[in-house]
């Protein structure tokens, strides 16, 4: 074999492995980008409580394997107010689920159950151990008002037949107080919320399958029940919604009219939100032959899409400084 030749095939060697790296870099580059857009969730975000941002999961009550571990975590002491259940003796894990699963709500305003744990406490009941107290969390104001005296007294009559049931105490603070703190967090909450809405007003009714595949085909995706427009870190920033169409008729019915609204609270903080919901109305506009207004139906003008941008920034900063970061869990429960 001639010199040529060797030197020909040790030349095709090495392109063969350039071009094996190149293609493994790639691959690993495709891989980094997936995983920064959508990073791993132990739920499907389609098909469970979002939200949430940053892979934020709404705890609940529920069996875990044996080899997880415990999900500990405490009251939110600015957010929430507790009643203390403490059992005369230890009662299995397997009863105390039974007992706690029905206790989802007091009104309109979430509970959490949270059982002692060695170290702190836990929103997770194993069946196979035992438990000596339990903590009802309940969120002391979100958008339907502050805790009223109807939903304190409803978790107290709870915990006091929880108590009854697995012969314990029950410990807490006095009504007054606690309605105190909710008013108190309500006002706050109410200076601090803001929801900012669009409207596509469509020149003539079309099907409502015809204009979601529109809407999907400009950027928009499914998101629970909603259609969003997504941030980078898996956070709608602003969501879509059908205007005067009956869920009962969702599927056959026409519709003239969208909503673009972005929930202040909930979306994931941007110095551009406005500017980016407006551009997005005006392509739908002009794939739909619809006009965009605002609320009051006057017509949007980019020349002042900067000034709103400003002024919705501004109540990103708001928010953070009185503690509650805009898409974050607790920010979340508060503003639902």
């Amino acid at each position: 074999m001639s010199d040529l030749q060797i030197g020909l095939i040790s030349l095709g060697v090495i392109l063969i492995l350039v071009l094996v790296c190149f293609n493994w870099w790639q691959d690993r580059r495709v891989r980094q980008r997936m995983q920064e857009h959508f990073p791993e969730a132990e739920e499907d975000p389609l098909m469970g409580n979002v939200g949430v941002p940053g892979g934020r999961r709404e705890p609940g009550i529920g069996v875990v394997a044996d080899t997880d571990p415990d999900e500990l975590t405490e009251a939110d002491a600015m957010c929430e107010a507790v009643i203390d259940v403490v059992f005369a003796h230890p009662v299995s894990g397997a009863d105390l689920l039974t007992a706690l699963r029905p206790i989802q709500m007091a009104g309109e305003k979430p509970v959490r159950a949270l059982v002692e744990h060695e170290g702190g406490h836990t929103v997770r009941v194993r069946e196979n151990s035992s438990y000596l107290s339990v903590q009802l969390a309940v969120l002391l104001a979100n958008r339907s008002g502050a805790l009223t005296d109807i939903e304190w007294s409803h978790l107290w009559t709870t915990a006091q037949e929880l108590a009854e049931r697995f012969e314990g105490s029950v410990e807490g603070p006095e009504q007054e107080q606690v309605l105190q703190r909710a008013r108190t967090l309500d006002e706050l909450c109410a200076s601090l919320d803001a929801q900012v809405v669009l409207v596509l007003k469509l020149g003539r009714a079309l099907p409502v399958g015809e204009v979601t595949q529109v809407v999907k085909d400009a950027g928009f995706v499914s998101f629970g029940n909603q259609l969003a427009w997504m941030s980078e870190s898996g956070v709608p920033r602003f969501t879509l919604l059908y205007a005067g169409v009956p869920a009962a008729d969702f599927s056959s019915a026409g519709v003239d009219r969208l909503d673009l609204m972005l929930d202040v609270p909930r979306s994931q903080p941007d110095d551009h939100a406005f500017s980016r919901m407006a551009c997005v109305g005006r392509d739908l506009a002009t794939r739909l032959d619809a006009t965009l207004v605002d609320e009051q139906g006057q017509a949007v003008n980019e020349a002042a899409d900067h000034a709103v941008d400003e002024k919705i920034y501004e109540l990103y900063k708001n928010l953070e400084r009185a503690g509650f970061p805009a898409a974050e869990p607790r920010t979340v429960r508060l503003f639902s």
